[in-house]
């Protein structure tokens, strides 16, 4: 089978294991673990920032950023799609107490106007705005990258209404390397960054939360709160810190790969692929297709895909290092004898 539902399933590498197998280890909840702290000093360098967290996953980053920079009963303004708003359990209401301004959006990229004017007054009837939520790349418009420009004003509009900006970076280097930029050039317009090491970087497990180091103190009090304090976790840590130093610049091959399968979706399917490839995402509508979203599933499955039906009529087709030119061949070809 072809898995291209997501970059999650990407399986360790033997190197992977191996440096697994070897980690040094001690107790991280008492800052011991040198492997941990290895990974940390250099993502918070990597990503520009005074201090960075290895947390159990993106979810409990993102959770982690909104406890941290919020207090009960504030807003966080995000757009619609946002990862946090659609698809982590209501978390930041059940956990943080505070509530969701969601906006419209392109690509990920809330109108500067919009965004400035739900920025709420002081007034004792409106919750305050504790918090920007920005999410690079973005999944639900097919990988998206958010513009240098882009975020400049909203780092301007932010610093205006003294807001603090977070960035769920789940894909952090795939955006970094699609725009052929040092990833601090996105990083340095926010506060706080959360970027996954279990997706197109290939370690099995964890994520990185990165900021200030005053910001790093109150997240790793947040993060015990939440059960993700671990002990031996040098283990979990290693293969992180292998694939930020080895498989960074690999993930354009992912883009290519993404490219000539939407160029494929479009010529020999009668799905279409309407959004601009920046990355690893396909998002292929079914709405005008002969086949519903679920039985494109289902014929594919047949022919040896495995897709996800991402919306009511669409599906998402998601490219990652354990997806060869070979297997992308393969899948066009499979794709011919689909129609």
């Amino acid at each position: 089978m072809i898995d291209l539902r997501s970059d999650t399933v990407t399986k360790p590498s033997q190197l992977m294991r191996d440096v697994m197998a070897k980690a040094d280890v001690g107790d991280d909840v008492y800052g011991e673990d040198p492997t941990v702290n290895e990974l940390e000093a250099y993502a918070a360098k990597l990503v520009g920032k005074e201090a960075a967290l290895f947390v159990t996953s993106g979810t409990q980053g993102n959770q982690i950023a909104v406890l941290s920079h919020t207090h009960l009963g504030q807003e966080v303004i995000m757009d619609e799609d946002a990862h946090v708003f659609v698809y982590e359990g209501g978390a930041i209401s059940a956990f943080a107490g505070v509530q969701s301004r969601t906006l419209p959006h392109v690509n990920g990229e809330i109108p500067l106007k919009t965004l400035e004017e739900s920025i709420q007054p002081d007034d004792v009837h409106f919750p305050e705005t504790g918090l920007i939520w920005l999410e690079n790349t973005h999944n639900r418009s097919g990988g998206t990258v958010l513009t240098i420009d882009y975020l400049k004003h909203v780092a301007e509009i932010a610093t205006h209404h003294n807001v603090p900006v977070h960035m769920d970076g789940a894909r952090l280097f795939n955006a970094a390397v699609a725009i052929r930029e040092d990833v601090t050039t996105i990083t340095q317009h926010v506060d706080s960054v959360q970027f996954c090491l279990s997706k197109g970087l290939g370690a099995p497990v964890g994520s990185i939360l990165a900021g200030s180091k005053q910001f790093i103190a109150n997240a790793r009090k947040k993060r015990k709160m939440l059960g993700g304090g671990l002990r031996q976790a040098g283990v979990l840590a290693a293969p992180g810190l292998l694939a930020l130093k080895s498989n960074i610049k690999r993930l354009e091959d992912d883009h290519e790969h993404a490219r000539m399968l939407a160029a494929a979706i479009n010529r020999y399917t009668d799905m279409v692929v309407t959004h601009d490839i920046h990355t690893n995402i396909i998002i292929a509508d079914t709405a005008h297709s002969a086949k519903t979203a679920k039985e494109w599933v289902s014929l594919l499955a047949e022919k040896g895909i495995s897709v996800i039906q991402y919306k009511p009529e669409a599906l998402r087709f998601t490219t990652h290092l354990n997806i060869s030119t070979k297997n992308i061949n393969d899948v066009i070809n499979l794709l011919k004898t689909c129609s």
